[in-house]
């Protein structure tokens, strides 16, 4: 067991790139990167978001006492949230601010080195006007795909979540996954910390947005990992949930 803490309390530091050799990356070798939105069938369907310059109900509060007065909400009203307020939560978390080619785009959130090695699904419960499903945001579109239908979902989320019952009345719950080679391929063996770092930007943008729409967040870091990549049909080795955050009007 003490190896085992020693081994885990390791991840938490930087010793790794003191025994990596950076000139034997696949950046360094010249190898192309992978690109910076998990690609999709032509045909697949996709929703519009409402863009920012049609936002007309996202509320602009001083940022000291939205920071103040930051907390972890459980309880959540009856009310959907809009398309409008879901098309901000998402773009305060990862829109895309400026792409500066195809290898790179800079967003609302920083990452190590400009990887991004997240994509953001959506557990959708009660968004006015979208079917209940999984969905995944296409940042470069600013769009929604459709991942699959389930009618069960809110049973299927609680289970996934070690039944914590909260989540499956939150009108949405944001689900992070990773995909490791978009890190890997600059870093190496450096890049699984910074991932998890990425992930607390994301996360903490959607508690301060949440509070723009008169909404509260309560982040979530336990969940049974093959039923929740099972869940969102990704494959558990190239691409896994690493966070959770649930999401509805205070």
């Amino acid at each position: 067991m003490e190896n085992l803490f020693d081994e885990y309390r390791n991840f938490l530091k930087d010793t790794i790139r003191q025994r990596i050799d950076f000139r034997h990356t696949d950046q360094s070798k010249g190898i192309a990167p992978p690109p910076v939105e998990k690609p999709y069938a032509a045909d697949s369907y996709r929703i519009d978001l409402v863009t920012k310059d049609n936002w007309h109900n996202v509320a602009s509060q001083d940022l000291v006492s939205v920071i103040q007065n930051r907390r972890s909400y459980r309880n959540f009203k009856a009310d959907p949230l809009t398309l409008e307020d879901l098309s901000f939560l998402l773009w305060a978390t990862q829109g895309i601010t400026k792409i500066r080619d195809e290898t790179a785009a800079f967003r609302t959130v920083p990452s190590a080195g400009c990887r991004h090695a997240l994509e953001t699904y959506l557990c959708i419960l009660n968004v006015a006007g979208l079917e209940t499903g999984i969905y995944r945001y296409l940042p470069i579109e600013h769009q929604l795909l459709l991942v699959s239908k389930n009618k069960h979902l809110s049973d299927d989320i609680v289970t996934a979540t070690f039944y914590q019952s909260f989540i499956g009345k939150a009108p949405v719950t944001f689900i992070w996954t990773a995909i490791p080679y978009r890190m890997e391929w600059r870093y190496h063996l450096a890049a699984h910390k910074v991932i998890a770092i990425d992930a607390g930007h994301v996360c903490q943008n959607l508690y301060l947005a949440s509070a723009a729409i008169g909404g509260g967040t309560c982040a979530v870091a336990a969940y049974h990992q093959e039923m929740m990549d099972q869940l969102l049909g990704v494959d558990g080795t190239d691409e896994f949930a690493i966070y959770l955050a649930a999401v509805g009007k205070i």
